[in-house]
C-alpha cells in the first residue's frame, strides 16, 4: 500500500482569515465567505504563516485547493494576525473619497457636486483600521471617485490592504489608461436604464460612455456589476436591461428605488409611487451582501465615511453623524443603535427576508419605525 505523502500548504494570496461572528475565510477575488469550525480555522492559521503547514492531503484540503483557499506555492502576501471582531462585525465600509462629480444627475442623493475630499493619508488610515476590524469589502465611492486629485496615490496603496475593493463610478472617466494598473477587484457602474432612461437622468451621451466603460472593464478582466435606480422614465426598459446585462456577463445587477434626498427632492416626478416602483425590485441578479443577523434590519454590518471625514450609518444619514474618522471607526460604530425588526410596525412573514427594507426610505414615507412600502409592494403584501 502506497504511503501518503506529506506536503506543505499555504494560504492562497486571495484568501484572508476573518473572525467576525464566526471564524471563517474570505476570498477577496471572488467575494466568497466560508464559515469554519475551530479545528479548520486553526489549521488555516498555520497555513497563513510564512512556513506554511505540513499535512497529508485529505477531503478538506482538496476542497480548499479547488476553491483557491489553499495553495501549494508560497504566497508573498503578508497575513496579519487575526483578532475577533467586535459584534456586530463591521463587514462593509462605504468610503466616499470625494463628493465632486462631473455629472449633474437629477436623482443624486448628495444634491450636486461638492467640494470635499478625504486626503490620501486619511484613506490609508481608515483602510488600515477597517482591515484590523476584520472588514470584508470596501466600496470606494463619491461623487465620482476618479475625480479625486490624489486617486493615483490612493490606487497605489490599495494592494496593501487585504479586503475586496469595489470602485463605484458613473463610467464616464473609465478609460483604457485608467483601467491599466487599477488596483480594485470589482467595478460597479451606474446604469439607470437603456439610452433613453439613462440619459434622461444623467445627460446626453452618458449611456454610451457608461456602456463603453462597462465593456472595457469586462474585457480587461475585472468583475463588473451594475446598479440601477427605478425611475418614471425607465419603467419600460427593465426586460431589455436584464437581457443586455446577462449577455455582457455582468456579475451582479442591483436594482433599487432612489430615496427622496438631494436633487430628487426637486424632481419628485421621477420617483414612481410604491405601488408602481416596488414591483420593479424583482429585477436584478447576483448574490449581494453576506447576510445579516436574524432579527436585525439593514445596515447592521455597514458604516459610511463621508468626503468631509464624518462617519454615518450610511450616506443618506449624513445629517445624523456618528462622529468623525479621527474618533476611530470602532468608536463611531459603537454609537450606532442597530435596528431591531421587533421594533418595527412590520407584521408579515417576509420580514426576515426584506429586513424591514430601507429604513431611510421608510422615514421619508412618514414613520421611522414604519414599513418600507416599496418592499411591501414587491412581496405583494399591500
Amino acid at each position: 500500500m502506497e504511503a501518503k505523502r506529506t506536503e506543505r500548504f499555504f494560504l492562497h494570496e486571495k484568501a484572508v482569515l476573518r473572525w467576525i461572528e464566526e471564524p471563517g475565510v474570505y476570498h477577496t477575488g471572488r467575494d466568497d465567505l466560508y464559515e469554519l469550525d475551530d479545528e479548520s480555522f486553526a489549521f488555516l492559521e498555520q497555513c497563513a504563516s510564512p512556513q506554511g503547514a505540513p499535512h497529508e492531503r485529505n477531503e478538506f484540503i482538496e476542497y480548499c485547493l479547488q476553491e483557491h483557499i489553499l495553495d501549494t506555492r508560497k504566497s508573498h502576501c503578508a497575513h496579519p494576525p487575526v483578532m475577533k471582531a467586535p459584534a456586530p462585525s463591521l463587514r462593509y465600509l462605504e468610503l466616499q473619497v470625494t463628493d465632486r462629480c462631473n455629472l449633474k444627475c437629477r436623482h443624486c442623493y448628495i444634491g450636486g457636486g461638492g467640494s470635499h475630499e478625504l486626503s490620501a493619508g486619511q484613506v490609508r488610515s481608515v483602510l488600515a483600521e477597517f482591515e484590523a476590524l476584520q472588514g470584508l469589502r470596501v466600496l470606494i465611492s463619491g461623487g465620482e471617485p476618479l475625480l479625486h486629485p490624489g486617486f493615483g496615490r490612493i490606487n497605489s496603496f490599495l494592494p496593501d490592504f487585504r479586503v475586496r475593493k469595489v470602485l463605484f463610478t458613473n463610467g464616464s472617466l473609465l478609460t483604457k489608461e485608467v483601467l491599466h494598473g487599477l488596483n480594485v477587484d470589482e467595478i460597479q457602474i451606474s446604469m439607470d436604464g437603456m439610452e433613453k432612461g439613462h440619459d434622461a437622468l444623467r445627460g446626453a451621451g452618458a449611456f454610451r460612455r457608461a456602456m463603453g466603460a462597462l465593456r472595457l472593464a469586462r474585457d480587461r478582466g475585472f468583475d463588473v456589476s451594475v446598479a440601477t435606480m427605478v425611475h418614471s422614465l425607465n419603467l419600460g426598459e427593465f426586460d431589455e436591461m436584464e437581457r443586455v446585462f446577462k449577455d455582457l456577463g455582468i456579475r451582479d445587477w442591483t436594482v433599487d428605488v432612489p430615496c427622496a434626498a438631494g436633487t430628487l427632492k426637486k424632481n419628485r416626478d421621477l420617483q414612481p409611487g410604491p405601488e408602481v416602483a416596488g414591483k420593479y425590485l424583482k429585477y436584478g441578479f447576483g448574490e449581494g451582501p453576506h447576510g445579516s443577523e436574524k432579527g436585525f434590519g439593514c445596515g447592521l454590518h455597514l458604516v459610511s465615511v463621508l468626503a468631509d471625514g464624518r462617519v454615518a450609518k450610511c450616506s443618506f444619514y449624513a445629517d445624523r453623524i456618528l462622529g468623525r474618522i479621527e474618533d476611530g471607526l470602532l468608536s463611531c460604530r459603537g454609537r450606532l443603535k442597530p435596528v431591531r425588526l421587533s421594533d418595527l410596525s412590520c407584521d408579515c412573514d417576509m420580514i426576515e427576508t426584506c429586513r424591514g427594507g430601507c429604513r431611510f426610505r421608510a422615514e421619508t414615507l412618514g414613520n421611522p419605525l414604519g414599513k418600507d412600502l416599496f418592499k411591501c409592494h414587491l412581496y405583494g403584501i399591500l
